[in-house]
């Protein structure tokens, strides 16, 4: 079971998305300004460092390059035996995320790894 994985709705706005602003990237960072939302950015436009950790490569059908997902360390720590699923819901979210102006928000939906999702 992949890391992290994409709901239909949010592999759908992922499509949107990039057909608009091209290569796109995540960053989970848990921090008080944006919650625990996952922030979707034009790739390179958050600038991530030796605080965050490369979670995933999502691979999106209808998107040329592969999606990667970043997670502060901190947060990483914390969630470290969780699977992550991004997920699209009504509503506007918090902070500069590219969906903001859809009317819809990523969220995290997530779930306990066990010994058959190799942790």
């Amino acid at each position: 079971m992949p890391r992290v994985d994409l709901t239909p709705d949010a592999a759908a706005l992922l499509r949107r998305l990039a057909g608009r602003h091209g290569p796109l990237m995540f960053h989970q960072s848990g921090g008080c300004c944006d919650g625990s939302a996952p922030m979707c950015y034009p790739r390179g436009e958050f600038r991530t460092g030796d605080s965050d950790v490369l979670l995933a490569e999502l691979a999106v059908e209808g998107v040329p390059e592969p999606v990667p997902f970043w997670i502060s360390a901190a947060q990483h720590e914390r969630w470290r035996h969780t699977g992550l699923t991004v997920d699209v819901v009504p509503g506007r979210g918090a902070g500069f995320s590219l969906e903001a102006p859809e009317g819809v928000r990523f969220l995290i939906r997530s779930r306990l790894l066990g010994a058959d999702d190799g942790s």
